[in-house]
């Protein structure tokens, strides 16, 4: 968890504070990897592109995966189809007089929502995400977030230095919700996330995620584990859910994912990182169990930042 996050740093997140009342629906569509949504005051629901509406209580964080939009609404019964953009909301606020982050076109609502984006360039983890639903909501009970108050209390004046201070606020509170909702009883946490004891099936996760481009096979894991190859790769499944090299094939896309969208390295050294032979190797991995080349997923992780006036004029 701790190596997972340490890179994740917001960096001029889009952080606000929507007012809404019965009659307003409005669509986020920013194409955030990770959206976070806490409720100041009354109710909200939230409307993912392909779900049921979400509840969100006063007190409440909800963390919604992108890139797919999804719709904020005081009212359950609120139709997505029928929201305004996100934008337009805002302009309609400044157009009544609000100022700063908040957009409020004077609806004197009783719902109040802070929102907080993480874009590509935020270091959100591809095994982070593919650990999340596309919805999660931690009741204000569950665990309760102190900075919560700390980013109203921020938003509300403009000041020095504003944006750094959002950003780091924004930080823990994504740490403080991830943790809330991993370390719940029912929770199906991540074996990266759990705590690892001083059994054959946690000593081979242990070296498994330390050396991942280690030509590892179940006979390896089980010498250095002490036990058989059949007892370790039975409690290996039962533990896990599936056998000990599909799960490091796992492991190693998913690492490889990172690289590909985090760093300029090659293919082919990406592919000998995380313990494939060639490029050639990594990139038939990678479509099977992905669907995307690695060129195609870094293209769509990294998109090329659209040209300036000054790039424009320099080309022509």
């Amino acid at each position: 968890m701790t190596d997972l996050l340490d890179g994740v740093r917001a960096s001029g997140a889009l952080i606000g504070r929507t007012v809404l009342d019965s009659r307003w629906s409005v669509r986020f569509a920013t194409g955030a990897e990770l959206t976070l949504v806490a409720v100041l005051d009354g109710t909200a629901w939230l409307h993912p592109l392909d779900g049921n509406p979400v509840r969100v209580g006063t007190g409440d964080i909800a963390v919604v995966r992108g890139p797919e939009p999804f719709t904020v609404a005081a009212d359950p019964d609120a139709r997505p189809d029928d929201a305004i953009a996100l934008a337009d909301y805002c302009a309609r606020s400044a157009q009544a007089g609000a100022v700063g982050r908040t957009c409020d076109p004077g609806v004197a609502g009783e719902t109040v929502v802070l929102t907080g984006t993480y874009d590509g360039a935020a270091g959100i983890s591809e095994r982070l995400l593919d650990a999340l639903p596309r919805v999660l909501v931690i009741a204000e009970d569950d665990c309760a977030c102190p900075m919560l108050d700390l980013v109203a209390d921020e938003i509300a004046a403009d000041r020095p230095g504003q944006q750094v201070v959002l950003d780091r606020l924004l930080d823990l509170m994504l740490v403080s919700t991830l943790r809330g909702w991993f370390d719940r009883p029912q929770a199906s946490a991540p074996h990266w996330y759990s705590r690892l004891d001083d059994s054959p099936v946690s000593q081979a996760l242990r070296l498994l995620h330390d050396d991942p481009g280690r030509g590892w096979t179940v006979g390896s894991l089980a010498a250095a584990t002490g036990v058989s190859r059949a007892l370790l790769a039975r409690d290996f499944v039962a533990r896990v859910g599936e056998p000990p090299m599909s799960y490091l094939a796992g492991w190693r896309l998913s690492i490889a994912a990172d690289l590909l969208r985090e760093t300029d390295a090659t293919v082919e050294s990406i592919a000998r990182q995380v313990g494939y032979g060639s490029a050639f190797a990594l990139s038939a991995a990678f479509k099977r169990r992905r669907g995307l080349t690695p060129s195609q997923h870094r293209a769509i992780a990294r998109p090329a930042p659209e040209p300036t006036r000054h790039t424009r004029d320099a080309a022509g």
